[in-house]
């Protein structure tokens, strides 16, 4: 009798120490409990904050050039992004000619809802919009939110494509030092596609579609390659990217999807990881 006490003992720590096994190994491969899934919705959140905000220089710049013949805009005062504090000079003399968008020395609130300080330094090579123009884009100390810009912005005007829709390739090499100092770095080669509001006066209903790739390194030290895989929608009367699909890889994660949703104005997000979707969301 002993000896079988013994052995169903023995049994049930065996049987004990088998649960304790499996119920690791299950949590280990929940998807939620995986730290590579906190370092990829690192990746994506650091994303989504470097593109809206280099996305948005070039909205700023045109703003900056304000009227009539540069911009095909004609109302100047319908001002999106920058506030009352900004002084925009533009040097005109020749080509290549010059502006500078300076937001001052302390945070600036703009029209936006954003904080903004230090400068935006431009160079034109032609018109704006004459097929064949670069527009080189520099920062001087440009802070948006506490978020530092760093690096160059390349802009050129491709023309008109197959649906007479005038489109613009773009060339970043840049970093965002985040307020909180981590430090995003950001390259990537777009397509901006001018798609509503080429007809009208205002700024307010202009929608661009982007497309293309680019690389990420995250604050977090990982690198991830994206491609947009839906075009995102880039609309002057939103805040945030309306709508549009981009797709992260890594030798190392699986697969990792951020949608932007369907077309809605706001600062929600999916991200997918290993077919398991989590709502984030963005700031700025």
């Amino acid at each position: 009798m002993k000896t079988r006490n013994i052995i169903l003992t023995l049994l049930m720590f065996a049987g004990i120490a088998l649960l304790s096994t499996s119920c690791k190994k299950d949590e280990t491969s929940d998807p939620q409990n995986v730290q590579a899934n906190d370092d990829e919705l690192t990746i994506t959140k650091d994303d989504a904050l470097a593109d809206q905000l280099f996305s948005e220089v070039t909205d700023i710049t045109n703003e900056a050039m304000g009227g009539p013949n540069n911009l095909l805009k004609e109302v100047v005062l319908d001002t999106i992004f920058m506030g009352p504090c900004v002084t925009v000079t533009i040097d005109t003399l020749g080509f290549p000619f010059t502006i500078t968008i300076d937001f001052g020395e302390v945070n600036c609130l703009c029209h936006d809802g954003k904080y903004r300080r230090g400068k935006i330094l431009v160079e034109h090579t032609g018109p704006y919009w004459a097929a064949g123009t670069v527009v080189t884009t520099t920062f001087d100390d440009y802070f948006v939110n506490d978020n530092q810009l760093l690096g160059t912005k390349i802009v050129t005007n491709a023309g008109f494509n197959s649906q007479n829709n005038m489109t613009w390739t773009i060339q970043v090499d840049g970093q965002v030092i985040k307020a909180d100092g981590g430090v995003v770095t950001w390259v990537g080669d777009r397509m901006r596609e001018w798609v509503e509001g080429a007809g009208t006066p205002m700024r307010w209903d202009n929608v661009y579609l982007i497309t293309g790739t680019h690389t990420i390194e995250a604050s977090n030290g990982n690198t991830m390659t994206a491609t947009i895989t839906q075009a995102l929608e880039v609309a002057l009367n939103c805040h945030w990217i309306r709508s549009g699909e981009v797709e992260f890889q890594h030798s190392l994660f699986p697969l990792v999807i951020l949608n932007y949703g369907d077309g809605n104005c706001d600062n929600q997000a999916t991200v997918t990881i290993n077919g398991v979707s989590y709502d984030i969301t963005l700031r700025h």
